[in-house]
């Protein structure tokens, strides 16, 4: 089985580095509220058990996750750049209406924090273009205004 490389930008993997430190940060406390839990006797109709053992395996599986990401991780360079490329902090026009993306790979892909995917249809509409371009998207006129 071939590993994909995995596009973030070096803001994205101080993100999943830190929320990865969190999560086995937790580890103890979670072992601790089953071990609590336990004490109290019939595991089958204990809540707070299987809540927390919900909870370990919700952070343990999110922990490999990471894991398996940073171990993939690309780190995209950025900087000023001369066409939208990943890691492009990309001003633009589409019908007149002003939008502001920065592009990254899907694993750090966030659109209300304005981060689309190169693998997204606008992603992929954007990508070799210049400041200036202007070209059409799903029926609407886009110009990319500047690219950082």
């Amino acid at each position: 089985m071939i590993k994909k490389s995995i596009s973030l930008t070096a803001e994205g993997k101080k993100e999943l580095e830190a929320e990865l430190k969190t999560l086995i940060a937790e580890r103890p406390k979670i072992a601790e509220r089953i071990a609590t839990a336990r004490s109290f006797g019939d595991l089958s109709e204990n809540e707070e058990y299987s809540s927390a053992r919900n909870e370990q395996k919700v952070a343990e599986g999110r922990i490999l996750e990471i894991q398996d990401i940073l171990k993939n991780a690309k780190v995209i360079r950025g900087g000023k750049k001369s066409k939208v490329d990943l890691g492009a902090y990309v001003s633009l026009s589409m019908s007149g209406k002003k939008m502001e993306y920065t592009l990254v790979g899907p694993t750090e892909a966030n659109p209300l924090e304005g981060k689309i995917s190169n693998e997204s249809p606008i992603g992929k509409a954007l990508l070799g273009h210049k400041a200036g371009e202007s070209f059409d998207f799903n029926g609407k006129k886009v110009k990319i205004i500047n690219i950082k």
